[in-house]
């Protein structure tokens, strides 16, 4: 059962959602499911949690609304645990504290849109080949919701934000790591006819809203999609680091290569050399456009 909440809290936000989510593994459940494990042995195998406590807190979270238990098998039926309206709401509040935890318990507490080779953002990203992207779909600058994955192999490029509609928060250039957003679109964009000869998607992503991405589209002719991931279902699903400024979260510099079977082939984070990142990208996905249905590719940045 859900924990009860004291009556001297009942009128407190914060205590009812404690109630809810303030367990170690139900926390843990919510990141899992958001990353795309679904099924009761999957979830025990990513936490190494016992089969009773997995079962309670599953539970729970069913009762809480936060889940919902979806038949996928008949005779015997089966179920899987899906995230419901309630509990994609909760996924800014595990990216909130991811950042907090990147900055304040796993870094030195720099405000930084980067990151150290060595730093546990970069170790986390580069243990993402092999990793399967969850199905999404993300709201695009063209209007409409698309899939961050196309029909082949597809490059992946975050970036924090353009300065155009929206001015950028004060002292922006002074964070290392943002300059530079502009410039890298230019780059995909100018090289676009080399990615989509080669049968390369590409796609940009950042936190920014539609409508900003639409009218920075327009003004500098991008041919190709911007994804907004401004309810952090992207950053959630791969753990994708971000840094918080102007109040809002903001994704960091990274370039992944996916294949058409939605399995991370390649990350590069951090990015110091954007037009190598373009080159490199072009490189990789080329790469796995030819060796794709051979097998497991790995990591193909060699």
């Amino acid at each position: 059962m859900v924990r009860a909440v004291p009556e001297r809290d009942a009128a407190c936000a914060i205590a009812q959602a404690a109630a809810v989510i303030g367990d170690w593994w139900s926390l843990l459940l919510v990141r899992e499911t958001a990353r795309g494990h679904h099924r009761f042995d999957e979830l025990q195998e990513e936490l190494g949690i016992s089969r009773k406590v997995l079962a309670e807190r599953l539970g729970q979270l069913v009762d809480s609304g936060v889940l919902a238990k979806v038949p996928y098998q008949e005779g015997p039926v089966r179920h899987e645990y899906r995230l419901t309206a309630i509990g994609r709401a909760l996924l800014p509040v595990l990216v909130s504290m991811q950042d907090w935890a990147d900055r304040w318990l796993l870094g030195d507490g720099s405000l930084t849109a980067s990151a150290e080779g060595d730093s546990a953002e970069a170790r986390r990203m580069a243990a993402l080949p092999g990793t399967r992207l969850p199905a999404l779909t993300l709201p695009a600058h063209t209007g409409e919701a698309l899939d961050p994955v196309a029909d082949g192999p597809t490059v992946l490029f975050c970036y924090p934000a353009t300065g155009r509609p929206s001015p950028l928060p004060d002292g922006w250039s002074d964070i290392p790591g943002t300059v530079g957003c502009t410039l890298e679109n230019r780059l995909f964009r100018d090289t676009y006819d080399e990615f989509v000869a080669a049968g390369v998607s590409v796609r940009g992503v950042s936190t920014q809203r539609p409508d900003e991405q639409r009218e920075f589209a327009k003004a500098e002719r991008i041919p190709f999609p911007l994804l907004s991931d401004v309810d952090l279902r992207l950053s959630a699903a791969l753990r994708l680091p971000t840094f918080r400024a102007g109040q809002l979260l903001r994704l960091k510099r990274a370039v992944l290569v996916v294949d058409r079977e939605r399995v991370v082939r390649h990350v590069q984070f951090p990015v110091t050399d954007i037009p190598g990142a373009v080159t490199a990208s072009l490189e990789v996905a080329t790469a796995v456009r030819d060796f794709e249905g051979l097998g497991d590719l790995g990591d193909l940045r060699d």
